[in-house]
C-alpha cells in the first residue's frame, strides 16, 4: 500500500457521465445522494461536504451510526501538500527564499542531493512534482510498505531519506517531465523546516493555521480533537490505525475539519483577505504540464479545465480516508469533501467535488463502473 496521491482523477471529471445540470443543488439532493453512497459501502462511515457560493458557506454531512459535522476531525493526507506549498510560497513573497533554489543550500553538507547535467534540485522542481525523484524512496521497500500497511510511513527515518537521496540517480533531467512524488513533497516540507528553524507541524501552525484561524489543522492532536476524530475505514470497510509519517510529513501528515479546510479555501477564492493572500496568488500560478487531461500543475495546485470551468484543486488520501478540495475562483464556488472510506468506488470524492464544482449533481455509480483511476 502506498502513500494515496494527491493526484487520483476520476472520468467523472469530464463531460457527459452520469451527470445532470440542475440550477443549484440543493442541500436535501445532495444529503440524498451522499446518503446512497454511503449505504453502498456498509461500514460506519460517513461524508462532509463544505459548500462556498453565491448562498454563502455551508456544511452537508451524513453518515452511519455516527455524528459527523464540520468539526469532525479527518485525515487529508496529500492535501497536506498545499500547505507544504503555501509555506513555500509565503517564504519567497517574505524574501527569505527563491523559488529556485537549490535544496542542497538548506540540507547538512553531508548530504549528496542528486544531480543531473550541471543542474540542482530546486524548491520549484519539488512542489511542481518535476525533480525527478521517484514517488516513494527505494528504501522505503514494497515489502515494507505491505507488512507494515496498518501505519506504513510511521518507521521511515530522516536518516533514511538523507541515504536514499545520497545513493539515487536520476533517471531523466530535472524539470523535464512531471512524476507524481511524495518523496518530493516530503522532501520539500522538510527543508523548509529546516530553513525556518523548526519542526514541519508547527511550521504549518505559524505560517497557515493563525493567519486563517484555522485551529483544527494539527498532525499532533488534543484530547479533544482526538474525540472528534473519525475511525477510518479501509477499501473492504474495516476499520484501521491512522497513519503517522514524520519524516515525509510535508507529504500528507495533517489532520483537519470541514470547517478548517473551507477558511483555506475561501482565502484562495480571495473572498478572505489575509497576510497569506500574496503567497496564495504565487501558489496558483500554473507551472507545469501534468499527465492529467487538461491539466497544469502550479505550486503542488492542480488546475483543470473542465466542464466549462477552470477548476484549481488537490486530493489526497491514507489508509482510511479521502479527501478533496478545490475552487472555480470565475464563478465563485468552492468544495471540500471529507470521508473516513478508503473505498473510492462508493464514496469517490473526487467526483462529488468535480460534479459540485461545475453545480451538477452526479449519480452514485455502480461499483462496477467506477471509473477513478490512481496514479
Amino acid at each position: 500500500m502506498t502513500l494515496r496521491s494527491g493526484m487520483v482523477f476520476s472520468a467523472i471529471i469530464a463531460l457527459g457521465i452520469q451527470s445532470r445540470a440542475v440550477a443549484e443543488v440543493t442541500d436535501s439532493e445532495l444529503r440524498t445522494n451522499l446518503q446512497q453512497r454511503i449505504d453502498k459501502s456498509k461500514a460506519d462511515i460517513g461524508v462532509v461536504v463544505g459548500i462556498i457560493d453565491a448562498s454563502g458557506t455551508r456544511i452537508i454531512s451524513c453518515g452511519n451510526e455516527g455524528s459527523y459535522n464540520g468539526d469532525t476531525v479527518f485525515e487529508i493526507g496529500s492535501v497536506t501538500k498545499v500547505f507544504t506549498s503555501l509555506i513555500l510560497a509565503d517564504m519567497v513573497t517574505r524574501g527569505e527564499v527563491k523559488v529556485d533554489d537549490p535544496i542542497s543550500k538548506y540540507l547538512p553538507n553531508s548530504v549528496k542531493v542528486p544531480k543531473r547535467g550541471g543542474r540542482e534540485i530546486t524548491f520549484v522542481d519539488l512542489s511542481t512534482h518535476s525533480s525527478g525523484l521517484p514517488r516513494l524512496p527505494g528504501n522505503l521497500s514494497f515489502w515494507h510498505l505491505l507488512i507494515h500497511s496498518d501505519n506504513p510511513y510511521a518507521g521511515y527515518t530522516v536518516q533514511e531519506m538523507y541515504d536514499f537521496l545520497s545513493t539515487y540517480t536520476l533517471p531523466r533531467d530535472i524539470g523535464a517531465e512531471y512524476e507524481y512524488s511524495n518523496l518530493g513533497a516530503g522532501l520539500l516540507g522538510h527543508v523548509l523546516a529546516l530553513k525556518a528553524g523548526t519542526d514541519y507541524e508547527a511550521l504549518v501552525l505559524e505560517r497557515v493555521c493563525r493567519p486563517l484561524g484555522m485551529t483544527n489543522t494539527l498532525i499532533t492532536l488534543s484530547p479533544e480533537m482526538k474525540e472528534r476524530m473519525a475511525q477510518g475505514h479501509n477499501a473492504a470497510g474495516k476499520a484501521v490505525p491512522n497513519w503517522d509519517m514524520p519524516a515525509l510529513a510535508g507529504a500528507g501528515a495533517l489532520r483537519s475539519t470541514g470547517n478548517d479546510l473551507l477558511k483555506l479555501v475561501a482565502a484562495n477564492m480571495g473572498l478572505t483577505k489575509s497576510s497569506l493572500t500574496p503567497a496564495m496568488e504565487l501558489e496558483q500560478v500554473p507551472r507545469h504540464d501534468t499527465d492529467l487531461p487538461n491539466t497544469r500543475v502550479a505550486l503542488a495546485w492542480h488546475i483543470t479545465k473542465t466542464r466549462g470551468i477552470e477548476m484549481v484543486w488537490h486530493n489526497g488520501g491514507t489508509g482510511g480516508f479521502r479527501t478533496f478540495i478545490g475552487f472555480d475562483k470565475k464563478n465563485h464556488r468552492g468544495v471540500v469533501v471529507l470521508t473516513n472510506s478508503a473505498n473510492d468506488k462508493n464514496v469517490d470524492v473526487d467526483e462529488i467535488g468535480g460534479s459540485l464544482l461545475a453545480n451538477e449533481l452526479d449519480a452514485p455509480a455502480d461499483e462496477a463502473k467506477s471509473s477513478t483511476v490512481r496514479h
